[in-house]
Order: structure tokens, then C-alpha cells, then sequence
């Protein structure tokens, strides 16, 4: 993706039902499966050092032709989808 016209935003909606507003990073495919991550738009006023302020990572799935973002299943999956986006982002450091 280009930032070509700035950053992507969209916003999601938690468990809680409050909206989030996510800047879309990275996209990388694992075991066949479409991940994206993001990070947490920042808002005035913020809390920078908050730790839910990390890096998001969401499962692309298909359902009825459209693309729906969903949380990951397992910590395993997690942490391996977790450490390729962590190897993309600062492979060149």
C-alpha cells in the first residue's frame, strides 16, 4: 500500500461497543491467511505510554464477498503473526 496520499485510517468498533480508529501499517500473509496491522490513532490529549496503545493485528476474512476484519483465534497464532510483522516493519534496522 502507498502512502503515496498519507496514512490509511479506519475505525473499528471493540467488544464494548466503543469505536476505535486504527492507522493501517502492514498487510503480510501467514499459512494462507491475510493479516493487517495497525496502530492506534493518536488522539489530543492521549495517554502515549498507554500499553493498549501497541501494535493492533486483525484477520482478513472473506464472507459474503466482503472483506471483514476479525480478531486472531489462539496466543499461538498471535505471537507468530506478531513476530513477521515485527520482522517486516524493522528489517531494516
Amino acid at each position: 500500500m502507498s502512502d503515496e496520499f498519507g496514512p490509511t485510517f479506519i475505525t473499528v468498533v471493540d467488544d464494548d461497543g466503543q469505536e476505535l480508529v486504527l492507522e493501517f501499517i502492514d498487510a503480510l500473509e501467514y499459512n494462507g491467511q491475510m493479516y493487517q496491522a495497525f496502530f492506534p490513532a493518536e488522539t489530543e490529549g492521549e495517554d502515549e505510554d498507554n500499553p493498549d496503545n501497541g501494535l493492533v493485528i486483525l484477520k482478513v476474512l472473506h464472507e459474503d464477498g466482503e472483506d471483514i476484519l476479525s480478531t486472531l483465534d489462539s496466543d499461538e497464532e498471535m505471537d507468530a503473526v506478531y513476530d513477521l510483522f515485527m520482522e517486516s516493519l524493522f528489517d531494516g534496522e
